[in-house]
């Protein structure tokens, strides 16, 4: 009898333009230091607030990824359901780009697959990082949890007793890393001693 091969595992990251590129760059950055192969695509208003949100190059945050994929390369791997995941991350995740994966509308390789994942049932947690919300963007996250996602937005626990902004980015980062049974080892837990 033959054994099924042994495939690696493996996350897809997609950051869209939303403001907070620093949670996608913690994920890659907290996937690093786990057995686990991070799948990037970003979006080009992605690389517009990378800009304006830090001193990094595009090629600096692909560097970060196992793999990366061109946002227009809708036939790249992560666009198959054969492609085995554990599913995606979109940190963080615009409306836009949670409008069209609410609708089934795949204009790009973020939203394929996104798509993807919901299709093939795997976990797809959002970071959706905008506020305040009307009643169109509520029911787009509505039908996104119908389906199956997890909505997701890069809120702080300030129970962790955070020192500096980069302790509330690991505390979210890891929370959403913990959706995926994947531990960094920076969460502080409740109820659980330092």
């Amino acid at each position: 009898m033959n054994k099924p091969s042994q495939h690696p595992k493996r996350l897809i990251v997609g950051i869209s333009g939303a403001s907070g590129i620093v949670y996608g760059i913690r994920v890659l950055e907290a996937l690093k230091t786990q057995d686990v192969e991070a799948h990037l695509v970003m979006t080009k208003a992605a690389e517009m607030t990378l800009a304006y949100e830090t001193g990094m190059k595009a090629a600096q945050v692909r560097a970060l990824a196992d793999a990366a994929y061109s946002i227009a390369d809708v036939g790249a791997a992560i666009s198959s359901g054969s492609f085995r995941t554990l599913g995606m991350v979109v940190a963080p995740c615009s409306i836009r780009s949670m409008s069209e994966i609410a609708a089934g509308t795949t204009s790009n390789l973020l939203t394929r697959a996104a798509d993807v994942t919901l299709k093939e049932r795997r976990r797809l947690v959002l970071m959706v990082r905008e506020t305040p919300l009307h009643s169109g963007h509520l029911r787009s996250m509505l039908a996104l949890s119908d389906m199956g996602a997890i909505i997701a937005p890069p809120v702080p626990g300030f129970y962790a007793k955070p020192k500096t902004i980069d302790d509330l980015v690991d505390q979210t980062a890891g929370r959403v890393l913990d959706l995926f049974g994947l531990d960094t080892g920076k969460v502080k837990r409740w109820g659980e001693a330092d």
